[in-house]
């Protein structure tokens, strides 16, 4: 603690009462010390003056109020919009544009666009520009800290009401604070390395797995031809209790990469947060703030992931040649649900001209939309927006997911349709009506449960068809339009690259317990968009 014994009170040449200044720095001599050697006699005057000098580079000449919508002219002058905008309306008639500053000319009249970053430099300042505190007793700036306290006081009270405690220059107990809050937030960005690393080593967990079931499915292959004459009618049940088991995990790997994502982008916010408060701040304020931001900084150390997602497909071999006896019995349980590869059924169509007939109109229903989706074109279009729009709360709405679905089912027969997309990446889908709205990935997004297909279209000119989270990649034409056929009755899902050709991509064969309806769901980058194309004769 720092106690004041002296009672003179006449101001050095730093403007600070010698007794106080003279005790502060024999108590705290190596903080005081570093305040006199790296602080510039002007940043001193300035920490008394406030920012009034870095104001009025932020003021416009003209109508000399800080800048409104500011512009920068071709000679990097700038102004308000609305100022250098009815400045030049009055040289119209000479047609010869001029800077009010330095006079330089312009022919024609030069376009004006507003400067996005001068613009947040002039927010900034406006948010400032009466935060420097005044004390309310003495009118003098309060640039001490009283420890004791935990404030800010002008040097008057630190004389009086403050004498008995440890007063340091605000500055001062800025620096040290400072410095707490740049190694919490050092820590923070180290956390962040853990966290990009640790969903690194989680991608390659998940290659890993698909070789061990690459592995394992040759190994089931080589057991069952020793067995053929029993499972051959059951074969594809044991591969896909591999698959399911498949299934799982990658559910479990894309959550737990969702989660470190997450967790990373809190951790950023939380580091950009505490950015904001080394940059246009008064010792005062930053002082204020101070306390809250220190609960942020204080971030709690995550425990790391472990993985071993090989677990279900090792030693695949060993136990199906132990169980050779009961496979009978296995090979004879009804399935839940078979859905494979299929060759082309009879009714299904082959040809754009085959297809055309069974097309119908499509709109997205407002209802289901999310907030970040916007819709026209008579609701057959729907943009990723930045912003959120603002739709009445309604129970098909989808909350999280930016996703959409049709106003009406595909029907119970065969339904044709074709989507133009823009901007990766773009899913396709077609949905049950009673899919999930809110909730995790594997309940709600198109292509991670059982209740949806898709098909992702990304501008990389590469698509992956999902189902049950199951990623398939697609090869095939890669064009910016898709058709989607659907034989109901006959369980057939087809879609098509098209161009002046079709181009069958990715079949599947299954039994639909519900009618079928068309859907979109947006990756996340802004302006992207799938519309419903109209086809009428001649498309």
């Amino acid at each position: 603690m720092l106690f004041f014994i002296s009672t003179t009170t006449s101001p050095d040449q730093n403007g600070l009462p010698k007794k106080v200044w003279k005790r502060e720095y024999r108590v705290s001599a190596r903080a005081a010390d570093t305040w006199e050697r790296n602080t510039p006699k002007k940043q001193k005057k300035m920490a008394h003056s406030g920012l009034q000098k870095n104001r009025e580079r932020f003021y416009c000449s003209i109508c000399l109020d800080l800048l409104n919508n500011p512009v920068t002219t071709p000679c990097k002058h700038s102004y308000c919009m609305g100022c250098i905008k009815k400045f030049w309306d009055e040289e119209d008639q000479r047609r010869i544009y001029s800077c009010p500053q330095c006079g330089h000319t312009f022919r024609p009249r030069p376009p004006l666009a507003v400067n996005a970053m001068l613009a947040d430099l002039v927010e900034d300042l406006e948010l400032t520009r009466d935060q420097e505190a005044i004390c309310s007793r003495h009118n003098e700036v309060m640039s001490m800290f009283c420890q004791v306290d935990q404030s800010c006081v002008c040097v008057l009270c630190a004389e009086c009401e403050h004498r008995d405690h440890c007063v340091v220059p605000a500055a001062v107990a800025r620096a040290e604070r400072q410095r707490e809050l740049e190694a919490r937030q050092q820590k923070i960005h180290q956390q962040i390395s853990y966290k990009e690393r640790d969903i690194k080593v989680l991608q390659i967990e998940l290659d890993k797995t698909f070789l061990a079931v690459d592995k394992a499915s040759r190994d089931c292959d080589r057991v069952f031809s020793e067995l053929m004459s029993l499972v051959q009618k059951r074969h594809y049940e044991v591969k896909r209790e591999i698959s399911s088991n498949l299934d799982i995990e990658v559910i479990r790997v894309q959550m737990l990469q969702d989660k470190l994502e997450q967790e990373m982008a809190e951790l950023k916010c939380k580091e950009a947060e505490l950015g904001k408060l080394f940059v246009y701040q008064t010792d005062s304020q930053f002082l204020e703030d101070y306390p809250s931001m220190a609960e942020i900084g204080a971030a709690q150390e995550l425990p790391r992931v472990k993985t071993k997602p090989r677990c279900y497909f090792d030693n695949v071999a060993a136990n199906l040649s132990s169980v050779k006896e009961k496979i009978k019995q296995i090979l004879f349980e009804d399935a839940a649900e078979e859905i494979q590869a299929s060759p082309p059924s009879r009714t299904e169509s082959s040809s754009r001209g085959d297809l055309l007939p069974h097309a119908r109109p499509i709109a997205l229903d407002p209802d289901t939309v999310n907030a970040q989706l916007a819709l026209s074109e008579n609701d057959r279009r729907a943009t990723l927006m930045r912003e959120e729009a603002t739709y009445p709360s309604h129970p098909k709405r989808f909350l999280r997911w930016r996703q959409v679905l049709s106003k009406e089912s595909l029907g119970g027969g065969k339904c044709y349709f074709e989507v133009e997309w823009r901007k990766k990446r773009v899913t396709v889908a077609v949905a049950y009506k009673d899919i999930a709205r809110a909730g995790p990935m594997t309940d709600v997004a198109f292509g991670f449960n059982d209740k949806s297909w898709a098909l992702e279209c990304n501008t990389s000119s590469s698509y992956k068809f999902i189902h049950k989270a199951v990623k398939t990649p697609v090869s095939g034409p890669w064009t910016s339009r898709v058709g989607v056929y659907v034989d109901h009755k006959e369980g057939v899902l087809a879609f098509y690259s098209v161009s002046d050709t079709v181009t069958l991509l990715h079949r599947v064969r299954t039994a639909f317990a519900q009618p079928l309806y068309a859907g979109f769901w947006f990756g996340g980058y802004q302006g992207a968009y799938a519309e419903f194309c109209e086809l009428g004769k001649g498309s």
